[in-house]
């Protein structure tokens, strides 16, 4: 398990997490601008500030008052959001059983509130969806956040946000992730397709780690933990994007960086055709690289949070992980092939993320070296 990327350890007392690679960016015109990683840890820094300031101040079990539901009516919300996560996520699911029961429901509230937001743009009716649509969704996020849920799975996460320091900005800039969707095809560079997976994927991990917990023992800062959460969602969603190439391609989207693929001697048209090259091999095995880099600097984060609250997220990490490893093993052919990670294997990942979730805090082993 490597306790350090690239010779740093974001742990140390004001230093950034290596995931921040550049501050500035250079726009068509050639002007330096503020790149999409600083941006996105700003929000990691005002995240950690949230939290820090919570810890001080511990948030009680207060529902906003104008929140009219019975606690039996809380289980019941509760409940489904564990029967919709189990359904669609059975891994993850059983990889929280180890979390306190509040922590566990908590978790459950915000993958469905994140599942019910993707699927506007993915899901049956994803044709239908306009940004309209998502205003109005967005309408029922800041209800939900005062205490006014809509239906019951709404009132599962209003419930969540009134015991946990958690703050509206990730979920605002998920549904932004969504309106990209709807307007966006293609990503001139990895800046651009950085913040797009930040929308779509990071966010989850800021809004997690108020929930999961930091261990008392871990000596890691708190951004740090927020960047390597950041890590991980960023991480995933680029796995997604790998596995994903045909099909995206077949609706007319094209999730991997143009100047990239420009560099490789690579188009869209080579894209659409599907023929896998060895030009297109030696692409995809940086964008690979790019991913493992990614999940390399997630892990430090991991051994940081409450070890009740790991098994899940390691769970979800090696899984991810292994997609990488099926879509090599298909050799790069994602375009007609779909890497997956079969039962067996999943099961099997359970027992290894337990084992991971036993170790020390990276920090503190660091310190002991």
């Amino acid at each position: 398990m490597p306790c350090s990327l690239l010779g740093l350890h974001p742990w140390e007392a004001g230093r950034p997490s290596p995931a921040v690679y550049s501050s500035l960016a250079v726009n068509p015109a050639g002007e330096a601008v503020v790149s999409s990683e600083q941006k996105v840890y700003d929000v990691v820094l005002k995240q950690a500030a949230l939290l820090k300031r919570q810890l001080r101040t511990p948030v009680l079990d207060a529902r906003p008052q104008d929140m009219d539901m019975p606690r039996n009516g809380l289980k019941e919300a509760y409940d489904r959001c564990g029967e919709i996560c189990e359904e669609y996520a059975k891994t993850f699911y059983l990889g929280t059983m180890l979390m306190t029961e509040e922590r566990r429901r908590a978790i459950w509230a915000i993958y469905v509130w994140c599942r019910r937001t993707d699927e506007l743009v993915d899901g049956p009716n994803a044709n239908y969806i306009t940004p309209t649509a998502l205003d109005r969704w967005e309408k029922r996020l800041e209800d939900l956040f005062t205490g006014r849920p809509y239906d019951m799975l709404d009132a599962a996460l209003s419930d969540t946000i009134s015991r946990f320091p958690i703050d509206i900005q990730p979920f605002r800039d998920m549904i932004e992730g969504m309106r990209s969707d709807l307007r966006k095809t293609r990503y001139n560079n990895f800046d651009e397709l950085y913040m797009y997976c930040y929308y779509v994927a990071g966010t989850v991990g800021l809004m997690s780690v108020p929930v999961m917990g930091i261990a008392t023992e871990s000596k890691a800062t708190t951004e740090s933990v927020y960047s390597a959460a950041l890590a991980l969602g960023i991480a995933n969603q680029l796995t997604n994007i790998l596995r994903d190439v045909g099909e995206d391609a077949r609706r007319g989207r094209i999730y991997l960086p143009q100047d990239e693929l420009a560099q490789a001697g690579l188009s869209d048209e080579d894209i659409f055709k599907g023929v896998v090259t060895n030009r297109w091999r030696n692409f995809m095995k940086r964008q690979i690289k790019r991913a493992r880099m990614f999940f390399e600097e997630a892990e430090r984060g991991v051994t940081e949070l409450s070890q009740a609250s790991r098994w899940p997220v390691w769970a979800s990490l090696l899984l991810y992980r292994q997609i990488l490893d099926e879509i090599e093993a298909n050799d790069y052919n994602n375009f007609t092939k779909r890497a997956y990670v079969g039962k067996g294997k999943k099961l099997l990942a359970l027992p290894v993320a337990y084992g991971k979730s036993l170790l020390l805090p990276c920090s503190l082993r660091n310190g002991q070296t």
